[in-house]
C-alpha cells in the first residue's frame, strides 16, 4: 500500500532527521561510484518565468529509489504562494512497488540544498569567516543562513537582494541573535565577508574576481542550469580549490560548465564533493586559499533525504 505523507507530516519528520549527516553519506556515495544518477530532467518555461526539474536514481544496495520533481516559478509570490512547489516519489528498489509519496510542495530540495551548503562550509570555510555574506533575499537565502549559524559561530551577516524590501524584509525575520547588515551591492558583501552564499536564479555575474578577499570561500547555489551565472568565469579561474558536486553535471550546468565554456579553465581543475569529504588533502591547506563550491543540486540527495523522511514516518 502506498503511503501518502504530507507537508506537514514531513516537517515534523525532517525535523528528527541529521540532514547535513545525509548529504554528507549520500555524496560520499556518488563519487564512490556506489550510485545510479542519470542526466537531470528539466523543463524551461517562459511566460511566466519558471522551470520544473526531474531527478531521479538509487544507491546500490539500498531499500529504494526515489523521483524527484521540483519547480520554481518566480512570479509565485505575487499569488501569495510559494516560487518552490513540487513532489517525490519512493519506490521498492527490489520490486518496483510505490512505497510512498511526499507531498513536500518543493520544501524538501529547498532544506537538503540548504544543508548541502551547510556541509560545503564545514569543510571548505575559513575558521574566521569574520561575517557569514547572503546573495539573495528568498527560500534558499534564508535557510542557507538558518543552515551555516548551526555550523559557525560567527553572527555577523551581510546580505544584498535586488529588492531593497526583500531585504529589510529578511533582515526583520532572520535578525534574532545575529547582526544583519544590508549591503548596496553583491561586491560589498565580499569586501566585509569570507563565508559568501550565492541564492539567485541571475543570469549574469553577481560577484567578480577583483571582488573576493584572500581567504574566501564561496558556495553557489542558483546556477543549476546552462542559461544562469552568479560568479565572473575569472573568479573560478582565480579559484586555488573548485569543489563541484557533480562532475558529470557541471559539463552542462553551473558556474564550473559557464567557466569552461568560457575557456577559462579546464573541467579537470574541479574536484567532486564525495572525494573531498574522503581525502582531506583536496581541501584547503592555507587560510589565504580561495574555495568554491557549485552545487547544481544531485539527486542522491533527494534519495537521502525522501528515504530518511520516509523510514522516521512510519517508525513513529
Amino acid at each position: 500500500m502506498v503511503i501518502i505523507i504530507k507537508k506537514e507530516d514531513i516537517l515534523k519528520a525532517v525535523e528528527k532527521v541529521d540532514v547535513v549527516a545525509a548529504m554528507e553519506e549520500g555524496f560520499i556515495q556518488y563519487s564512490k561510484g556506489n550510485t545510479v544518477v542519470p542526466p537531470v530532467g528539466e523543463l524551461l518555461f517562459e511566460e511566466p518565468r519558471g522551470e520544473a526539474h526531474i531527478k531521479y536514481g538509487y544507491i546500490k544496495k539500498d531499500d529504494f529509489y526515489c523521483i524527484k520533481i521540483a519547480s520554481g516559478f518566480y512570479d509565485n509570490p505575487k499569488l501569495g504562494i510559494s516560487s518552490s512547489q513540487g513532489l517525490m516519489l519512493l519506490f521498492d528498489q527490489k520490486t518496483g512497488q510505490p512505497a510512498a509519496v511526499l507531498l513536500d510542495e518543493g520544501v524538501l530540495t529547498d532544506i537538503r540544498t540548504a544543508a548541502a551548503g551547510a556541509l560545503a562550509a564545514r569543510y571548505f570555510a575559513p575558521r574566521d569567516p569574520e561575517s557569514i555574506g547572503i546573495i539573495g533575499t528568498g527560500i534558499q537565502a534564508r535557510l542557507q543562513l538558518e543552515f551555516l549559524l548551526k555550523q559557525t559561530d560567527c553572527r555577523s551577516v551581510w546580505i544584498w537582494g535586488r529588492n531593497e524590501e526583500n531585504s529589510k524584509h529578511f533582515k526583520e525575520e532572520m535578525g534574532k541573535g545575529v547582526e544583519i547588515h544590508i549591503a548596496r551591492s553583491p561586491s560589498e558583501v565580499a569586501q566585509n565577508t569570507r563565508l559568501i552564499v550565492t541564492t539567485t536564479p541571475s543570469e549574469t555575474p553577481l560577484l567578480f574576481a577583483d571582488d573576493i578577499r584572500p581567504g574566501t570561500h564561496i558556495t553557489a547555489i542558483g546556477s543549476d542550469t546552462s542559461h544562469k551565472q552568479e560568479l565572473e568565469s575569472a573568479l573560478l579561474q582565480k579559484a586555488d580549490i573548485l569543489i563541484a558536486d557533480s562532475k558529470s553535471q557541471s559539463k552542462s550546468r553551473g558556474e564550473i560548465f559557464r567557466a569552461v565554456k568560457d575557456g577559462l579553465i579546464d573541467e579537470e581543475k574541479a574536484v567532486e564533493l564525495g572525494n573531498a569529504i574522503l581525502n582531506p588533502d583536496l581541501r584547503r591547506k592555507k587560510e589565504d586559499q580561495i574555495s568554491i563550491a557549485d552545487l547544481t543540486g544531485v539527486a542522491v540527495q533527494d534519495i537521502m533525504i525522501a528515504t530518511a523522511v520516509y523510514k522516521n514516518f512510519i517508525n513513529n
